[in-house]
């Protein structure tokens, strides 16, 4: 599973910078172009929640590969148009939607594969080192790779995720999971009833509830800041598009970073209080970047921001899959994944318009009030978020 998981996460990497340059070969039209980036965060919004009830109703492993096996058909045919050159920006635009929509369904019940092939008490590790090929396979080599890939050719970045897809698909039909256990008072298949079990179980759980409120509004202030992270960048640090993309390497680093020292920390800290640390830093995070003027203070702030993004993204997953049971771990991360993409969305739309009325620091400004408010109330509670019973 790790294998499949860092192979396809590269290829997902490629991508995710192949995709818009593709889409800017095709058309100047910026609404056109912003598209692109639409049908990445669109489907999770969409479909994930759907997702999460099939991945526990039915054969997860099965879903993994018939949800990579369509990702891959959607490539090919995409490969084949560009290779006849009659691609045009509604194909493309359409290909890369559908397979955004099979990326849901796959990483959806992917998550949920962990938990029934790792020991409770080895989740910690388990879940950093795929987070390790997330941050260094995704994030870091894999979008300078595509985009070098698509100025060798335009289909190569996608010939090479298709590639990478069916290697995934090969890794994960070797795995065998330990055989799903049904209740004897089990219903019939009810895509709402099935929901609202997962809304309501989240609900009613006081530690998974505040995990998932604390996702949505961190979210809400970090899309705020992040959303004009290019304008920031040119405006208040003085940088081009190289500097740009150097802070976000930073950022990248210090994720790695945090996958190094990750099984010592959490030898040493408990889960709670990485929690509480964390969110101290994000906040302090805007808070330092609303002031500074500095590219030297600005990289070392995003470098210590990597490594926190790992270090809580981490520990957040492994807290959820230790309390949720087998049978609700798909509907329970589908919620969390609307809250991560909710919350996005929302702060962007924040963002934006601050920048547009008070500049380029106002959302960071906003960024740092809205989290210093909800760390303090959430204080005490951060610490019932991580039992260990």
């Amino acid at each position: 599973m790790l294998a499949s998981s860092w192979l396809t996460n590269l290829g997902d990497g490629a991508a995710a910078a192949a995709g818009p340059l593709l889409i800017a070969s095709l058309t100047r039209d910026p609404l056109l172009i912003s598209m692109s980036a639409l049908v990445s965060w669109g489907p999770p919004l969409l479909f994930g929640l759907y997702a999460g009830v099939l991945s526990d109703r039915y054969d997860r492993r099965r879903i993994v590969l018939v949800a990579n096996a369509a990702r891959a058909l959607v490539l090919a045919a995409l490969v084949v148009l560009m290779v006849t050159g009659i691609v045009t920006v509604v194909t493309a635009l359409v290909a890369l939607t559908l397979r955004s929509i099979a990326e849901v369904f796959a990483d959806n019940t992917t998550a949920t594969l962990t938990p029934t092939l790792v020991k409770r008490d080895d989740l910690v590790i388990a879940n950093a080192r795929l987070g390790t090929g997330f941050i260094t396979l995704n994030q870091l080599a894999g979008p300078p790779i595509g985009a070098a890939l698509f100025g060798v050719g335009v289909i190569w970045p996608f010939a090479g995720q298709l590639l990478l897809v069916v290697a995934g698909i090969v890794l994960v039909s070797r795995i065998t999971l330990p055989p799903r256990t049904r209740p004897a008072d089990e219903q019939a298949p009810n895509a709402v009833r099935e929901l609202i079990a997962g809304f309501r179980w989240t609900i009613r759980h006081a530690a998974i509830r505040t995990l998932a409120l604390t996702i949505l509004i961190f979210n809400f202030t970090f899309g705020a800041a992040w959303s004009v992270l290019v304008l920031y960048t040119q405006e208040q640090l003085g940088l081009g598009a190289v500097g740009f993309g150097l802070m976000t390497t930073l950022g990248g680093i210090g994720g790695l970073i945090g996958t190094g020292l990750y099984g010592f920390i959490t030898r040493k800290v408990s889960l709670g209080a990485l929690m509480r640390i964390g969110l101290v830093i994000e906040t302090l995070t805007h808070l330092g970047l609303a002031l500074t003027h500095s590219p030297w203070v600005a990289g070392g702030i995003f470098l210590v921001f990597g490594a926190h993004a790992f270090i809580w993204g981490t520990t957040s997953v492994t807290v959820r899959q230790r309390a949720v049971p087998h049978e609700l771990q798909g509907r329970v991360g589908s919620v969390n994944t609307v809250c991560v993409f909710a919350g996005l969305v929302v702060g962007s739309l924040i963002g934006g318009t601050l920048a547009t009325a008070f500049g380029v620091a106002a959302p960071f400004w906003f960024a740092f009030a809205g989290s210093a408010v909800f760390v303090v109330l959430l204080w005490r509670q951060l610490m019932l978020i991580a039992h260990d019973d």
